[in-house]
């Protein structure tokens, strides 16, 4: 054990590669299939969306795959990010038990989200790619997009979930400073944006439908727009593998072994990013360590949905992946202020979920901030309001450790500041946040409008 606060590592220790859980999971992936016919996708139909560099990495069973220099060099701007030991936190907190936190919100766009957008748009310059459309729930995938998008000289199209886009107004404020043009959805710019509008005018939106916008903008271009994904895609979680990948040097450096490692979890990145290297060291090196997915009571896939087929967007134009899912019509209440908004996980994610491999809780959002703002005042970092779903649970693992009088080694991914997120603070401290807890019969009910892809589950 060190004595150590922060534990930093050099420009030449920032990862050569990234790794690809596929090359060792026990789980057998299951197929990816087409909206339109329920058959296997295939590159083609990819192509449309996707560089095929990335439709490659999508697929590909290769152990680390190469980052390209030019990707580097970027990271480069913010990585290798620090290991903090949360020394102040754990003194709050009486806790016998040691907390260290891997932050993610130095990097430009403030989160984890560059990790995947820099090499995204990298692989789309080198493919000739001239526009990308994508969407955002909170916006820092949004802000990360279109700061890559200015480094490699690709406009970017942003569809914004509308209930987000009016909290949030200095995300696309900085999504525009980089050039980028960012759009309330449902929008009228789209046919299934214009559908929505019309049964509901009022529409709050939803992530489901933002990229159904993002993909048919995308697919309609003719070639001159391709679509960009900010998580539950196995290239994605893969490119987010350099937050553990440097950890396990991190950890280290500072003698000790995590217990358990935590994240926040929507479609999943951050969390894979932090946990798959650790989940290898269990599966490759007998390592025993807990992998822990927390996500909200108003948006609980893992620990209300239903492990099936469903499609990845609202208007049923992604592709169909087996995953748990609360359903593609899923709309999250306006008043849940915390991120993490999207109906599905990642497909790997969910299959190790439901092997067991890794454990999920769901935290309410009144207790949730409370943390985050407990961080805070010991730490000096407000959060993102995502990233505090990761403080709650580590706070309450710190908490049993000290009731159990245990000394338990706690790593978690702050996987964002909270700079822009002043107005669900403000609506906390103000007491106008509530707690919600998606009903189980509305997942039940949202079942009916699953594709008919059972032979196959």
């Amino acid at each position: 054990m060190s004595d150590q606060t922060r534990f930093l590592l050099n420009e030449s220790d920032l990862p050569k590669s990234w790794y690809n859980i596929n090359a060792d999971s026990p789980v057998a992936p299951a197929p990816v299939l087409r909206p339109d016919t329920l058959e296997p996708v295939t590159p083609d139909f990819l192509a449309v969306l996707f560089p095929m560099d990335l439709i490659m990495q999508e697929v590909s069973t290769e152990r680390y795959i190469q980052i390209p220099e030019e990707v580097r060099e970027i990271y480069k701007l913010y990585r290798p990010t620090p290991l903090i030991r949360a020394r102040r936190l754990e003194k709050a907190l009486g806790t016998t038990a040691h907390i260290y936190y891997k932050n993610e919100g130095v990097s430009p766009a403030g989160s984890h989200k560059p990790n995947t957008a820099i090499p995204q748009a990298f692989y789309n310059k080198i493919a000739g790619t001239k526009a990308l459309t994508t969407e955002t729930g909170a916006g820092q995938w949004g802000s990360a997009l279109a700061l890559a998008g200015n480094f490699f000289d690709i406009d970017v199209e942003v569809y914004m979930v509308k209930v987000s886009y009016t909290q949030k107004p200095y995300r696309r404020v900085f999504m525009e400073s980089f050039s980028a043009q960012v759009f309330a959805s449902p929008t009228d710019r789209t046919n299934y944006g214009r559908s929505i509008l019309a049964s509901d005018p009022n529409s709050p939106g939803s992530l489901g439908i933002a990229i159904s916008e993002a993909v048919e903008v995308a697919a309609t271009s003719g070639g001159k727009k391709k679509y960009s994904l900010g998580s539950v895609l196995n290239h994605v979680l893969m490119h987010q593998s350099v937050i553990g990948e440097e950890a396990l040097k991190q950890m280290d450096m500072a003698n000790e072994y995590p217990d358990v490692v935590i994240g926040c979890v929507g479609g999943g990145s951050n969390f894979a990013g932090i946990a798959y290297p650790f989940l290898r060291e269990n599966l490759k090196n007998g390592r025993k360590t807990r992998l822990l997915a927390v996500e909200p009571t108003a948006a609980p896939s893992l620990t209300k949905g239903a492990y099936t087929f469903d499609y990845g967007d609202t208007a049923k134009m992604a592709p169909i992946v087996k995953m748990y899912t609360l359903g593609h019509g899923f709309v999250p209440p306006s008043i849940h202020a915390g991120g993490l908004r999207y109906h599905g996980m990642a497909p790997s994610l969910s299959a190790f979920y439901d092997t067991g491999l890794i454990e999920a809780k769901a935290v309410k959002q009144k207790a949730t901030f409370e943390a985050a703002l407990q961080f805070a005042k010991a730490e000096g970092i407000i959060p993102a309001p995502e990233s505090a779903h990761a403080i709650r649970a580590a706070i309450d693992e710190a908490l049993d450790a000290k009731a159990k009088g245990e000394k338990r080694v706690i790593l978690f991914n702050l996987s964002g500041h909270g700079n822009f997120d002043m107005g669900a603070y403000e609506a906390y401290i103000n007491g106008k946040l509530e707690d919600y807890e998606y009903p189980a019969e509305a997942v039940h009910a949202a079942m009916s409008e699953l594709p008919k892809v059972s032979i196959l589950a």
